[in-house]
């Protein structure tokens, strides 16, 4: 059975340290389902400060997902929305607490290798 890397949830509670947002409160799980396996990951945020642990309370929002999913996600090679928009990930609960987590995954990093629309490449 293959696991999140720990090291990626650490980069986003390192970001949350670097700049916190003080209005975001509450638990986050992340639900990791690989196979028939499920691993929970607890985001606890306190006045915008992510820390990281495997157990935690009920949870204010839940994410799930695949573990392909989280791992490109959390790494920066794909963002949260186009994922849940795609049916990647599911949300359930306070979703407006994702959004606020949402400033902490590696955005500029995300690779951009979607094809141009055809009203684009037009000649000048």
């Amino acid at each position: 059975m293959a696991k999140l890397d720990p090291g990626l949830l650490d980069a986003l509670a390192r970001r949350s340290r670097e700049q916190p947002v003080a209005a975001l409160n509450g638990l986050v799980r992340f639900d990791v389902v690989d196979g028939e396996t499920i691993e929970h990951w607890y985001l606890h945020c306190r006045k915008g400060v992510v820390t990281v642990a495997l157990e935690g309370g009920e949870p204010d929002c839940v994410m799930s997902g695949d573990l392909a999913t989280f791992t490109a996600v959390l790494s920066g090679t794909t963002s949260p929305m186009p994922a849940l928009l795609r049916g990647l990930l599911q949300i359930e609960g306070n979703f407006f607490l994702l959004l606020g987590l949402r400033q902490f995954f590696p955005h500029e990093d995300v690779v951009r290798d979607q094809p141009v629309a055809g009203y684009a490449r037009r000649p000048s």
